[in-house]
């Protein structure tokens, strides 16, 4: 009889079958090739979808998010995972951990890290998933990517010059007017935080800043792709997005 310490074997391979993470994992997008996605971190829970020779086609219960892992990666270090359910705090109870937030992504960029696309584990991640390791942090999870932690935050007017309402814990996008592909933690005082990459940013996390007067390169180059931002009031229920 399964328990919640059998380890993953290959006789256990089943569609909808749940797991426990005993280690951090790589997701890529495809059932062949190195394009990283996103990662999963040891504790984090999946469910089995399909399977492709050496990949396994998963959905990370957390934020839903789908993505293919090598087969061996997860061989006896998962555990059996018989219920999970999202843990959903109030608007109030997220506002509370907000300053641990803060903290979390400070201490994220103290450590030495690089830009990492996909990067969803410490210490080299990618834009999103700096944010959505910081929230996580404190049990308040969030969509995995820019386009998709847009979506779902309550909106925030923001622009260059009017940050008057804007707080500290919210999300900062940017990205063309057709779409989000940037996203940092506000600070207050007009500062943010983020894991930018090479071309036009600092190779990993750091700070820049809103206000127009601000003359560094990188601040400039991401004031001029704002599209606004917005504030987590909710966690994610685990369903898939779009």
């Amino acid at each position: 009889m399964a328990t919640l310490s059998t380890l993953l074997a290959p006789d256990l391979l089943t569609p909808s079958s749940r797991w426990t993470l005993l280690t951090d994992v790589n997701g890529y997008s495809g059932p062949e090739g190195s394009a990283l996605t996103t990662q999963a971190c040891k504790g984090r829970r999946f469910q089995l979808l399909d399977s492709h020779g050496e990949r396994l086609w998963v959905q990370l219960l957390e934020d839903g998010y789908r993505c293919w892992i090598d087969r061996v990666a997860v061989l006896g270090r998962a555990t059996l995972c018989i219920s999970w359910e999202p843990t959903l705090l109030s608007t109030g109870q997220i506002r509370e951990r907000l300053p641990a937030v803060l903290h979390w992504s400070e201490r994220a960029e103290q450590q030495p890290n690089t830009y990492l696309w996909g990067g969803t584990t410490e210490p080299d991640m990618d834009c999103s998933g700096l944010m959505q390791m910081a929230f996580a942090s404190e049990g308040i999870w969030i969509p995995r990517d820019a386009y998709q932690q847009e979506q779902f935050c309550e909106p925030v007017a923001a622009q260059v010059g009017q940050l008057q309402l804007l707080q500290a814990g919210d999300l900062i996008f940017f990205g063309s007017p057709e779409r989000c592909s940037h996203v940092a933690l506000y600070l207050g005082n007009g500062l943010y935080r983020h894991s930018s990459g090479k071309e036009h940013g600092r190779n990993g996390i750091g700070v820049d800043s809103l206000h127009p007067d601000n003359d560094d390169p990188v601040g400039r180059h991401y004031r001029a792709e704002l599209r606004g931002a917005g504030r987590v009031v909710r966690c994610h229920d685990g369903s898939t997005l779009a």
